[in-house]
C-alpha cells in the first residue's frame, strides 16, 4: 500500500527558512503530480505549490511566489518544499499530496480535489 510521509516542520522566527520533505513509498508507478497544501486554524486548506513529476513544471500560489521552491529527487522518491523569508502568515499545518490517478490539468493542480494520497501533515509555526 502506497503512502506519503511528510516531515520537516518546526518553529522559526520571521525571516527564517524551513525545508519540508514528502517521501513516497510502496507505489509501483510514479505519481503524476505532487502538491503541498496548508491549513491554518479556522481557515480552509489551500494549495501552496505543486509539481508535475514528469515534466518538472512547477506552480505556486501568489502569496509564496519568490519565497517558496518546490523540487523533486526522483532517486529518493521525495519532493521538497524550500520555504524562505517565512512570515507569521505562513503558520499552518502543511500536507503533501500526490495524484496517482488521471493527470490533472494545470487549472486544478493547486486544488485538493484530484489528489488521492495525502501525508499526515507537518506543523510550521512562524513567530514575529
Amino acid at each position: 500500500q502506497g503512502r506519503l510521509a511528510d516531515s520537516g516542520g518546526g518553529s522559526v522566527q520571521a525571516g527564517g527558512s524551513l525545508t519540508l520533505s514528502c517521501e513516497s513509498s510502496g507505489f509501483t508507478y510514479n505519481s503524476n503530480a505532487v502538491g503541498w497544501f496548508r491549513q491554518a486554524p479556522g481557515k480552509e486548506r489551500e494549495g501552496v505549490a505543486a509539481i508535475y513529476t514528469s515534466s518538472g513544471a512547477t506552480y505556486y500560489t501568489d502569496s509564496v511566489k519568490g519565497r517558496f521552491t518546490i523540487s523533486q529527487d526522483n532517486i529518493k522518491s521525495t519532493v521538497y518544499l524550500q520555504m524562505n523569508s517565512l512570515t507569521p502568515e505562513d503558520t499552518a499545518m502543511y500536507f503533501c499530496a500526490a495524484d496517482y490517478g488521471r493527470v490533472m490539468p494545470p487549472s486544478m493542480i493547486l486544488k485538493e480535489n484530484l489528489y488521492n494520497y495525502w501525508g499526515q501533515g507537518t506543523q510550521v509555526a512562524v513567530s514575529s
